[in-house]
């Protein structure tokens, strides 16, 4: 089965930002894109990509040695 292509507007809600977001990452080439005709969709592969590899996971604290508690 072929991948769904997302619209700007999907791709936004996805994101949880304006379309303008989308827009921008996509003028960067910062994510896949696929042109049809004189719209721009994105696949659903490639917006999970970019979510994934801009994830940070949360920084582990650390303990202070020699403190009394």
């Amino acid at each position: 089965m072929a991948e769904r292509l997302l619209s700007v507007a999907q791709a936004a809600d996805r994101l949880g930002t304006t379309e303008r977001f989308p827009r921008r990452l996509i003028a960067e080439r910062r994510v896949t894109f696929v042109k049809v005709g004189r719209h721009v969709r994105i696949p659903e592969g490639a917006l999970a990509a970019y979510i994934a590899a801009n994830t940070v996971a949360p920084a582990r604290r650390r303990r202070r040695l020699g403190r009394a508690a």
